[in-house]
């Protein structure tokens, strides 16, 4: 295996039994990690005993140790008699071949994440291997993931017995950073290794939005070069840049919102007519005003908002769609429409309608349960509604959460980021 260097950038290792494409909760947690380490074009290598290096992010290393897989015959035949209660005549020689097999490998390393081994019973030779590993000075930086706990588990308690080498499934040590999922979790390692739950860090597990919600390659990079995932609300206007769209009351609309406290974005997905000197006329209005308004960081018109932002920029409907499933509401303030598909397409993502009884879909269709305002009203009564609407919708409120503490992107650079020791300086 050769280690690739990246700037002198921290190496980190992820280690199980297991890896995708294996199914389970810790490969899909080993999984996320790889790609979030990845998007930050940091080095990672994943160390397990099965798994493919295809179903891997790309750029991530596989190295593949079989005697490392649960169901080795070695590794069952070991299980078993410790299962009962036994110490197999081979489990020192055993573990100690494991050490020299993981020795090399582990030793070029900044970081060594350890999935459950520390807490488990199903590779207690490999247990075993990693505490001689630690205490040869093998190991530079430990960081226990603990997921689940034979000691403390109704279903495998019975598998572990006092003594040793049972007891290193509930042994506290110094050198190794502990890390739970929980808070339940946490209070049960803590009990369990007899420390303070201090000393234990608690790093919950994420989504991935881009996956969960379909998004595509183009909306992605959408999506993150205008910020939307950092944002605690998006409005979007699916419209053309006509001066019948009323834009400008969006923009003192999101300037109110502002002024209120909150940190929203403003996504326009039409473009102006760029044969239409009215229509481009129009728009460089909109982008004064913004301007004038102090909104250069939260209105985004898509039609400039491509890779070249001084080119022309239009997307299609599946990108539209992307949008529309990364928003929390649809704002329409037409002063005139024929119809209004918009209605429809934010019913069928499940998004709140913000409209003018000008809209006809809004008023004939969506009556009831699309909230209508008058386009003469003051943007900042508007948004005190809006106010108290994001205030009390928890639906919302649980979704703009999600978006800002709990997917992986910002619990990497919350919570995983700050515990991996730094790459040694060259000299």
């Amino acid at each position: 295996m050769t280690i690739k260097q990246f700037n002198n950038q921290p190496r980190t290792a992820i280690l199980h039994y297991t890896a995708p494409p294996v199914i389970g909760g810790v490969e899909a947690v080993i999984q996320a990690h790889c790609e979030v380490f990845r998007h930050h074009h940091l080095p990672v290598t994943v160390i397990a005993g099965r798994g493919e290096a295809s179903s891997l992010p790309r750029g991530a290393d596989f190295e593949r140790i079989e005697i490392l897989d649960t169901l080795h015959p070695q590794v069952l035949e070991i299980s078993v008699k410790l299962d009962q209660g036994q110490v197999p005549e081979g489990f020192e020689s055993f573990t100690q071949e494991i050490s020299e097999i993981l020795a090399p490998i582990l030793g070029k390393f900044d970081n060594l994440i350890v999935h459950n081994i520390f807490s488990k019973h199903f590779h207690i030779p490999l247990t075993a291997a990693l505490f001689r590993l630690l205490d040869q000075g093998i190991i530079c930086h430990c960081i226990a993931w603990g997921h689940d706990f034979t000691w403390t588990s109704p279903n495998s308690c019975t598998k572990v017995h006092p003594g040793y080498p049972w007891d290193l499934l509930r042994k506290y040590d110094s050198r190794i950073t502990y890390v739970t999922v929980s808070q339940e979790r946490r209070k049960a390692l803590a009990e369990l290794l007899g420390q303070p739950q201090s000393m234990i860090r608690l790093v919950y597990n994420g989504v991935d939005p881009i996956t969960l919600l379909g998004i595509s390659k183009e909306g992605e990079k959408i999506i993150r070069k205008l910020g939307l995932l950092n944002s605690e609300l998006n409005l979007l206007m699916p419209v053309r840049v006509t001066q019948a769209k009323n834009i400008e009351y969006a923009l003192k609309l999101l300037a109110a919102l502002k002024a209120h406290g909150i940190r929203p974005k403003l996504i326009h997905t039409g473009p102006p007519d760029p044969h239409d000197p009215k229509s481009m006329a129009y728009f460089a209005s909109l982008q004064d005003l913004r301007h004038q308004l102090g909104l250069d960081d939260e209105v985004h018109f898509i039609f400039e908002s491509g890779p070249d932002r001084d080119q022309p920029y239009t997307i299609g409907p599946e990108v539209v769609g992307d949008l529309y499933r990364i928003s929390d509401l649809m704002l329409m303030p037409s002063h005139r429409e024929g119809f209004g598909m918009p209605v429809l397409e934010a019913g069928m993502a499940g998004i709140p309608a913000i409209c003018t009884p000008q809209v006809p879909a809004a008023v004939e269709i969506g009556g009831s349960e699309v909230t209508l305002f008058n386009s003469t009203e003051d943007p900042d009564r508007l948004a005190s509604q809006l106010m108290s609407w994001i205030q009390n919708n928890t639906e919302y409120l649980f979704r703009r959460r999600v978006r800002l503490n709990y997917t992986w992107e910002a619990i990497f650079n919350q919570e995983i980021l700050p515990l991996l020791k730094p790459a040694p300086k060259q000299l």
